[in-house]
């Protein structure tokens, strides 16, 4: 459109005028016009021409001088960072342009109305960061990171455009009171949340001068350590819970706000209560050896939690923790709301076998399995998680309320979750009470195959070769070495010249674990016990298939690994792995199909957080089907390819539908996993990052950035950064300890959970360099900052 400026004269300068409609722009940014006229900066992301908008409104305008135009002339809207002071992203697709009017010499100005503001890179993407709140490390929290550091977290993601912040579990996981009690993915209940998280001055400060002193002192202490200490701050933040209780419960159980916390939460609040009371009472979290309290009674229960019983203080004092535990991360989910970031929880696939819901509903647990996994690249053995697997046909009958209540629990603090192991509402790996390690696992539900079925693939079915642990003399040097003679004699019986079976005493993983166990711990077993009991497990593990009922057998897990399997011919073998491969990945897709789609439908829609599944390990085909028609978001990590022909996964390659990311806590985090292997190192150097020579023997900052941005650049909706693999590309960020940031050992269920941040939050925030970097990636790749 054209206009007359009033009193303009032919000497008046010409205007040209821009105007778009841009309904959401990021904060610290502003709309911009870039073109190939000298007004518009020749294309220069530095001489943009800014546009203004008044508060309230979505329209963007600026002028220029018409004068400093050529045209035709082409040119773009984009983003201006006002904090780097240039252009960081244009809007995407075809140039715009501004054609040749012969009008334009005798007017005073010219409205250009745009329409349509193509946001950068098509459909919506945004980028995330990952970090555990144990992690987190600030002047405020005591020897630990706490729900009351998130806020900063979330304003440093926000500064520099990331949109969500992800954590590990947070609920209550108190068993020993000692280091196991670091195991996030162990919660003793599914709504209660976890003390350790509390920041002690938001609860309420202690009259005490001295005790104050006291706590202020160990509190500097805690902080200083390089790594959490979690006994140490469990059990100093325990004294101060008791102390403030006494302090405060006159007064507390009046307030009216607690009131109400406690009549919407009562259903699971009191038996929570009781469980760790009694835990604590009986110094033990087996509730089967409560006595009188084994069996859980709804009435005896309410009886025990009555207010003004002797043990009154004892129990309310848990009402006082999650009031508080509940009240802080509110806060936090309502401040990461109002900055427009997602937080993301993390639901685990299992319970603990001693947890309120066994004690409570032990019809929906399974408790004489244990859940776990098969071998992957986390864990070549396996994984035995010790978690009870559900029985799904008994949740199914109410329609499966235990998990829509618990999810309800959860959309009260975050707006997106990822579910741990989502493979397992297809099937679980389950391993029998007997059984150690995950080899000796079988998929529940499953189709096993009969011994006329074995033999349709043209095998002999010896139930004695197949089915019973391969022993034989020629095997034992090689596990043993020196103390063959010894083990011979102690756990084996001969059955046949140099053939053999295990003792009667020593015939399962887990009487053998307990022999050895028996006067010490597994962190003190010495080498010579550990290198044999490690024998006898491998011993009692080799074998080629699991019989899980009468004339019902499962092929084992990674059979071909085993000595068993090495002393057959080779037609055998060929035979073995045809029904090996029938077994796996194909005999179960349609029956795993429906498995799933009798529960997750159900299940996620009973809340409307965005759900994401953690869809490693062996993945059978229905999976990726079951979650594209839920909209259930993938998982796509480069270093685990799903393609067994591939042995890496490119970004580039990740659906839209799928969260992309560097690197997970079971995993070691970039610099450490380019320190492992240095053949599999050079190979992604040049395959996957595209460099020519000799890859660098460690992850430089500007290969770590170089990653980074391959990962911003993936078409996912999410790519979520584990805040390690983030300071990983500023030297000055980085921690020379490179191995010690990696989480979590997964084939280790004693690992201690430890891994502190380095740095602390205040530091990030102000790190400058490092800040700006994130930002220009985050644009660059045209995600939508926060």
């Amino acid at each position: 459109s054209f206009w007359n400026l009033k009193g303009a004269t032919s000497k008046s300068k010409k205007i040209l005028q821009f105007s778009i409609a841009v309904p959401a722009v990021p904060q610290g940014y502003q709309i911009c016009v870039s073109g190939e006229s000298k007004a518009l900066g020749n294309w220069d992301v530095e001489k943009p021409l800014l546009l203004g908008c008044d508060a309230g409104d979505v329209v963007w305008s600026g002028s220029a001088n018409l004068d400093h135009f050529t045209f035709p002339s082409e040119y773009k809207y984009g983003y201006y960072d006002t904090r780097m002071k240039k252009l960081v992203a244009f809007e995407s697709g075809h140039n715009r342009s501004l054609e040749d009017h012969s009008e334009w010499r005798d007017i005073a100005g010219y409205l250009v109305s745009d329409v349509g503001f193509k946001y950068p890179q098509g459909p919506w993407r945004g980028a995330g960061v990952a970090v555990p709140v144990f992690s987190l490390r600030s002047d405020e929290s005591f020897g630990i990171g706490e729900f009351n550091d998130l806020p900063d977290l979330i304003d440093w993601a926000k500064t520099v455009g990331l949109s969500m912040v992800q954590i590990l579990p947070v609920n209550e996981t108190i068993a020993t009171h000692s280091w196991l009690d670091s195991y996030p993915y162990k919660s003793i209940s599914v709504f209660a949340l976890h003390p350790v998280f509390l920041n002690l001055q938001k609860m309420g400060k202690l009259k005490d001068k001295k005790a104050i002193a006291q706590f202020s002192e160990l509190q500097q202490a805690l902080n200083a350590e390089e790594f959490v200490n979690y006994p140490e701050v469990h059990k100093i933040k325990s004294a101060y819970f008791k102390l403030l209780f006494d302090q405060e419960k006159d007064s507390f159980f009046e307030d009216p706000s607690y009131v109400a916390f406690f009549e919407s939460n009562k259903d699971w609040l009191v038996p929570y209560a009781a469980y760790a009371f009694l835990r604590d009472k009986n110094k033990t979290a087996d509730f089967r050896k409560w006595g009188k309290y084994s069996e859980y009674n709804r009435k005896s229960i309410e009886k025990l939690c009555q207010p003004g019983t002797k043990d009154w203080d004892d129990i309310s004092i848990h009402y006082f923790l999650q009031y508080h535990l509940d009240k802080q991360l509110k806060e936090v989910s309502s401040y990461a709301r109002k900055q427009g970031i997602v937080l993301k929880g993390d639901i685990p696939i299992g319970i603990s076998p001693n947890s309120v819901e066994a004690w409570t509903e032990p019809e929906l647990f399974n408790l004489r399995a244990q859940a776990g996994a098969p071998p992957d690249a986390f864990a070549i053995k396996g994984q035995n998680w010790g978690f009870p697997t559900y029985n799904w046909e008994k949740m199914a009958e109410d329609g499966y309320i235990w998990w829509k209540k618990r999810l309800s629990k959860m959309a009260e603090y975050f707006d997106a979750y990822r579910i741990d192991h989502i493979l397992g509402f297809f099937r679980i790996w389950e391993i029998p009470e007997h059984a150690v390690e995950g080899l000796l696992g079988t998929f529940n539900p499953a189709l096993p195959l009969t011994a006329d079925e074995i033999k349709s693939f043209g095998l002999d079915f010896d139930y004695e070769r197949l089915v019973k642990p391969y022993i034989r003399h020629h095997l034992l040097g090689h596990l043993f070495g020196v103390f063959t003679d010894e083990v011979i004699d102690n756990f084996l019986e001969e059955t046949a010249y140099r053939t053999f079976k295990m003792k009667a005493g020593f015939d399962t993983q887990k009487k053998v674990n307990d022999h050895f166990l028996k006067d010490t711990d597994e962190e003190n077993l010495d080498e010579k016990n550990r290198r044999i009991r490690d024998g006898l497990f491998e011993l009692i593990a080799n074998v080629l298939f699991i019989e899980s009922g009468y004339n019902q057998f499962q092929p084992r897990i990674t059979f071909q690994h085993t000595s068993s399997f090495a002393d057959m011919d080779i037609d055998t073998q060929n035979r073995l792995n045809e029904l090996y491969n029938h077994f796996f990945y194909k005999r179960h897709d349609d029956f795993w199909y429906h498995k799933a789609m009798d529960k997750l439908p159900g299940i996620i829609s009973a809340t409307d957080m965005l759900v994401c599944g953690e869809d490693l390990g062996m993945v059978p085909d229905c999976v990726h089907p079951v979650m594209d028609q839920l909209g259930i978001l993938s998982l796509e990590i480069q270093r685990m390819s799903k393609d067994p022909k591939r042995k890496f996964a490119h970004p580039a390659d990740a659906p839209y539908m799928s969260v992309c990311t560097t690197s997970t806590h079971d995993m070691s985090t970039t610099r450490g996993w380019w320190e492992s292997d240095r053949n599999l190192i050079q190979q992604f150097y040049n395959e996957q990052l595209g460099n020519p020579g000799e890859a660098p023997f460690f992850a430089e900052p500007w290969l770590c950035e170089q990653i980074v941005r391959q990962h911003a650049h993936s078409p996912a909706m999410w790519t979520t950064f584990p805040i390690q693999d983030l300071m990983a590309m500023d030297g000055a960020f980085r921690w020379e300890k490179t191995h010690e940031e990696k989480i979590n050992e997964p084939s280790n269920v004693r690992h201690h959970w430890k891994y502190r941040m380095f740095q602390k939050i205040s530091d990030l925030k102000h790190s400058g360099r490092l800040n700006d970097l994130i930002r220009q990636i985050i644009l660059e790749s045209g995600r939508f900052p926060g």
